[in-house]
């Protein structure tokens, strides 16, 4: 039997999940936490063979505190990157996308208690990449925006037409799967683009 247990941010997930791993005769849930401050309790508590993780629900938690064992990581393609915090060698650690289908989750759960890879080969190279999809000049363009200058004001710093700016910021939301923006000044901070 593998000792589970989910760290999970949202309750409908966190349930989902959980009810998906139930019908499984050799995976049992032993907790389920949606706060990184309730993770380490509940692996000491719980001694757990196996943590499947939201990459936002256990980042900036100290991975000695999440006791040896295996640690099966799901993260979103725009926070990669901040998955290198979370390796380390002396744990066993897998990656998938935070969209994983289920079979790959339960897959990764058994793959991992046999300490054996799990890793989904676009997040590894996002996550490895020193730069981001953004080039030099939309950087720029970004980060000067992040700082709250106007079209405006960030084409005159750059020597550049609003219309050159405008088209820059319509081309960065693109690449990062922005809406908006704001959003995109967020979500490439957030990436570590920024």
């Amino acid at each position: 039997m593998i000792r589970t247990l989910l760290a999970l941010d949202g309750a409908l997930v966190l349930g989902a999940l959980s009810f998906v791993l139930a019908a499984e005769d050799d995976i049992r849930v032993v907790a389920e936490v949606d706060r990184g401050d309730a993770v380490s309790a509940a692996v000491h508590t719980q001694r757990p063979d196996v943590v499947v993780a939201d990459l936002d629900v256990v980042e900036g938690i100290d991975p000695g505190r999440l006791g040896g064992c295996p640690l099966l990581l799901l993260a979103h393609p725009h926070r990669a990157r901040r998955l290198r915090g979370m390796l380390c060698p002396s744990r066993a650690v897998g990656i998938l996308r935070n969209d994983a289908a289920p079979h790959r989750v339960i897959d990764g759960i058994r793959r991992l208690a046999r300490r054996e890879p799990v890793l989904d080969a676009d997040l590894v190279v996002a996550a490895l990449r020193s730069d981001g999809p953004l080039t030099s000049r939309e950087t720029e363009v970004l980060r000067l925006t992040a700082a709250g200058a106007p079209v405006a004001e960030v084409a005159a710093s750059l020597g550049l037409t609003r219309g050159t700016v405008r088209n820059h910021l319509a081309r960065i939301a693109r690449k990062v799967g922005a809406r908006t923006r704001v959003e995109a000044v967020r979500m490439a901070g957030e990436a570590g683009w920024i």
